[in-house]
């Protein structure tokens, strides 16, 4: 029997699209109010990259849009998509990343590992991989 270890990694920010499953992404009311205190700027962004490489890429890949082919159960999801499972405001994705996913916890939190400061860099950064 294999054990698998949960990394703390972005997991659960997003899904891949849920099309003909009948989920509705399960936003944070509170969490959704909050707005993001840091400027979006190519500095600001760049710094959110560094941060998402060191602290999220293990899980979600260089280029954010997944790593199927790791132990993680579930798969961590791509974060360049539409689909947001637990809220797209900047908000909601900054709850995501300090407090984790619960109750499960797939996405560990990372509110002891990182000041708020470069949690929000890392939602600008999530922000900008957006596809059009």
């Amino acid at each position: 029997m294999r054990a698998f270890l949960v990394r703390p990694c972005l997991v659960g920010l997003l899904v891949a699209p849920l099309a003909g499953l009948g989920l509705a992404a399960q936003g944070n009311a509170d969490a959704a109010k909050l707005q993001n205190p840091v400027a979006s700027t190519p500095e600001s962004i760049a710094a959110g990259k560094q941060t998402f490489n060191r602290y999220c890429a293990n899980c979600h890949g260089l280029n954010a849009e997944g790593s199927p082919g790791n132990d993680l159960t579930p798969a961590a999801p791509d974060l360049t998509d539409k689909e947001w499972k637990h809220g797209s405001t900047d908000g909601e994705i900054f709850n995501t990343i300090k407090n984790g996913v619960p109750p499960a916890f797939e996405m560990g939190a990372f509110g002891d590992q990182l000041k708020d400061e470069d949690v929000w860099r890392v939602v600008l950064y999530v922000r900008s991989l957006a596809k059009k």
